[in-house]
C-alpha cells in the first residue's frame, strides 16, 4: 500500500514539472493539495509523512472523523466542498486554514460572525460556477466581482484567489475554457486594486486534466484518484452536487 501510494505521488510530482516545464512556469508556483475525500486516516498518514503538506476535505463529517489522528502531523487541511452554514463551528474547531468554497454573501457574514468571536482570521478564496452548469455550486463568473467586493470588507476573511471545479469531462479540451475562464476573472480582480484582496491563487485542475490547467495558470492542483486510487462514487458525489437542498444552508 505505502509503495503504491508513494509510486503515485511521483508519477503526479513528475506530471507538474513537465506541465510547468512545457508552459515556461516556475515549478516552484504550483502547489500539490492531496483531495482525501473516503482516503483513511492512516493512508492520509503515508503521504503527510513523506513531503506532503497541503490535503483538503470535502465533507465536514470526515474532516472531524480524522482530525485527532492526523492533528499531531504537521499540515494544513483545505475545505473544498460546499459549505452549509450550520457547519461554519466545525470549520474552526478542526482547524481549516483555507475555505477554497466560498460562495455566497451569506457564508462570508456567518463565517465572519464566528471568527470575530474566536478573534481569527482565515484564508479564503471565491469559488465561481464556470462551467455554467445549474448542478454546480460558485458563484457566476459576472457576479463575481461584486461578491468578492462585499466580502473584502470582512476584516477576518483574507481573500486569496479563486477556485473552480470546472466541467466534469474526460475531455480535457472540454475544460480548458472553464480554466480559462478563471483566469480571465483573476486579471479583472487584480486591474481592480479592492482593498484587502490578493489573487495569488488559482485552485484549478485535478489527476485527469492537471497539465491544461497548468497551461492555463493554476497555482494548487487537486488531487486525489491519481495518488490514492479509484472510489466508489464519481467526484460529482464528493462535490455534493446535482440534487443538492439549498434549504438546509
Amino acid at each position: 500500500m505505502k509503495e503504491d501510494l508513494l509510486h503515485n505521488l511521483e508519477i503526479i510530482h513528475t506530471r507538474i514539472l513537465n506541465a510547468c516545464e512545457k508552459a515556461g512556469r516556475n515549478s516552484d508556483d504550483v502547489k500539490l493539495l492531496l483531495a482525501t475525500k473516503t482516503v483513511s486516516a492512516e493512508r492520509i498518514k503515508i503521504a503527510l509523512e513523506n513531503g506532503q503538506s497541503l490535503i483538503a476535505e470535502n465533507k465536514v463529517q470526515e474532516l472531524k472523523e480524522k482530525y485527532e489522528d492526523l492533528k499531531e502531523i504537521p499540515h494544513h487541511n483545505h475545505f473544498i466542498g460546499h459549505l452549509q452554514t450550520n457547519k461554519i463551528k466545525d470549520i474552526l474547531k478542526y482547524e481549516v486554514s483555507c475555505v477554497q468554497s466560498l460562495d455566497r454573501l451569506e457564508l462570508a457574514e456567518k463565517l465572519h460572525q464566528r471568527l470575530l468571536a474566536a478573534n481569527r482570521t482565515i484564508e479564503v478564496l471565491i469559488q465561481v460556477n464556470t462551467s455554467n452548469e445549474e448542478s454546480k455550486f460558485g458563484v457566476e463568473p459576472h457576479e463575481a466581482i461584486e461578491l468578492i467586493r462585499k466580502v473584502a470588507e470582512f476584516s477576518t476573511l483574507k481573500i486569496k484567489g479563486l477556485m473552480t471545479i470546472g466541467l466534469f469531462s474526460a475531455e480535457t479540451e472540454k475544460v480548458r475554457p472553464c480554466f480559462k475562464i478563471l483566469k480571465n476573472l483573476q486579471q479583472k480582480i487584480i486591474q481592480e486594486n479592492i482593498p484587502q484582496v490578493e489573487m495569488k491563487e488559482l485552485s484549478m485542475g485535478m489527476s485527469g486534466d492537471l497539465e491544461t490547467a497548468i497551461e492555463e495558470g493554476s497555482t494548487l492542483i487537486r488531487v486525489g484518484t491519481a495518488v490514492f486510487g479509484a472510489r466508489i462514487y464519481p467526484d460529482s458525489y464528493y462535490w455534493n452536487e446535482g440534487n443538492h437542498d439549498k434549504s438546509k444552508e
